[in-house]
This record gives C-alpha cells, structure tokens and sequence, in this order.
C-alpha cells in the first residue's frame, strides 16, 4: 500500500472515531485545566513552567492536547490529519477563549512551517498509522529549535504483533517484527488497537535509532503502567503485564554538522 493511500484511510478512520466520541477522541475535562501543566506532565520533563514557549502538539487533534497546553501558558500550534479532530479543538479553544493555531496535514508533512520554529514538540501514541517514521523524525529536528524537547510516545513493537486474547500458550507473537504491510484489522473491540485504522509495527532501531539519527538525543524512557496482576485473563490490564503498550520518550535536538552554518537559535528550558 502507497504511503498516500495509508494516509487517506487514517484520515477517514479518525474522522469516524471524532465523530462517534471514541474514547481516544475525547476533548480534555474540567479537571485538566486545574492543573493544566500537572494534567500533561506528570513526570516534570517540562520543568516547572512553559509559559510563552512555542509548542507543537503533533498528531493531537481531538481538543486535548493543545487547549490544556495553552490553558498552562504555551503558544500552541496543534497539527492533526484529521479535519473532525480538528474541529473539536476550534470548540475547546473557542469556549475557553484559548489562542491556538490550527493546521490540518500528515505528520511527515510540516512543509508549511518554519525551520527552528518550537521549543517543544509534543507527540501522542500515532506513529503507528504511517509505514516509515524516519520523515516524521526529520520534521521534527527540523522544526525544533537547538535545545528543544520532543516528547513522544509510541504503541510498543511486542504488542502489535501479539495476540489480542490468549490461548492455552499465553499471548503470542502473530506477526513479523519485520512485517512492511499494515496489520490485519483486529475483529473484536479491544484497547490496543483502534478500530479502523490502518497501524504498522515499526521495531525499536526504528522508533529509538531513527530519533537519534535525525539529532534527537534521547534523555529518558518510560513504560506507562497498564499492568494489573489481578486483573481478569484476557483483559487489556492482564495482557499489559506481558505486553507493555506503550513506551513515551523524552529527547532534546542538538546541534549537529547541519546547523554549523545556520542561524538556529540555542534554547535552555528550565
């Protein structure tokens, strides 16, 4: 499948999900704003404060994200592919009377803004829906500003190509680390993979190696916590413990060969 078409079906997917409030197209609650830097930092990678940095929530439509980072004082910019998520976004910062901007185009494609624009990049679960991370890293090293953070996080290999529901063996691997085509569309509802949507298993050379490659030095890496020993055989909690979901990534962009000659500004956050 085209890189093209991948796109095309993702976006539509997630327009669907906009649509029907799944889960992971909710817009922030009431209690995200008490706290806004808290409710998206629970671990302090940000520092104690970001209010005026230039941030950019990529692949993060839905009315989260970018109005719980500009309720804590960022300048945001949200990106998403989904026009629907989109919107949900224009409501939030419209009856919040927050300032965002907002850019509809896939996260490989940040053609339309500036070189060494942002002091932040923050990324949510979604390099999963494109066949090739590596043009999503470049944009975002291109786009940082020298000293910038890039927070990412990413649906974990091992799960992917693991069963959703175990057998008498436990879980098991289904698919090659090395599999090219998108995965086979799950045929029960679950929450590890999103109904609809097209994802692709991409290994840890990729999704570690390819970041360091494009000038991201990666600082921390965490596994969020799903895992529940007493939790049901067969549940999302129980199959965590044997497959984390998730892995989230704090990396800083450095200056490299390239930006010798430039004129990129150096950032230090606090």
């Amino acid at each position: 499948m085209k890189p093209s078409d991948a796109r095309q079906h993702n976006r539509a997917a997630w327009d669907r999900l906009a649509e029907q409030q799944n889960r992971l197209a909710r817009t922030a609650r009431e209690q995200d704003f008490a706290n806004p830097l808290a409710a998206i930092d629970a671990r302090g990678w940000l520092g104690p404060d970001i209010t005026g940095k230039s941030v950019l929530c990529l692949a993060a439509g839905g009315g989260r994200q970018g109005p719980i980072y500009a309720a804590a004082g960022a300048i945001v910019t949200v990106v998403d592919i989904s026009s629907t998520m989109l919107e949900q976004d224009r409501q939030v910062a419209k009856e919040r009377d927050l300032n965002i901007r907002i850019i509809e185009t896939s996260m490989d494609d940040l053609s339309m803004l500036g070189e060494a624009t942002f002091d932040i990049v923050t990324h949510p679960v979604s390099t999963c829906y494109i066949p090739d991370v590596r043009p999503v890293y470049r944009e975002v090293a291109r786009v940082l500003r020298v000293g910038g953070l890039y927070i990412s996080q990413h649906k974990q290999p091992v799960s992917l190509q693991s069963s959703l529901k175990p057998t008498s063996d436990g879980y098991t691997l289904r698919y090659s680390a090395y599999r090219s085509d998108p995965l086979p569309a799950p045929t029960t509802a679950n929450l590890v993979r999103e109904p609809g949507t097209l994802e692709y298993v991409h290994r840890y050379e990729m999704l570690l190696g390819e970041m360091c490659r494009a000038g991201l030095v990666i600082e921390d890496v965490t596994e969020p916590l799903h895992a529940d020993a007493t939790a049901e055989t067969g549940s999302f909690e129980h199959r965590s413990q044997f497959a984390p979901p998730y892995i989230r990534i704090k990396a800083r962009r450095i200056k490299t060969e390239s930006d010798t000659s430039s004129s990129r500004p150096t950032i230090v956050l606090a």
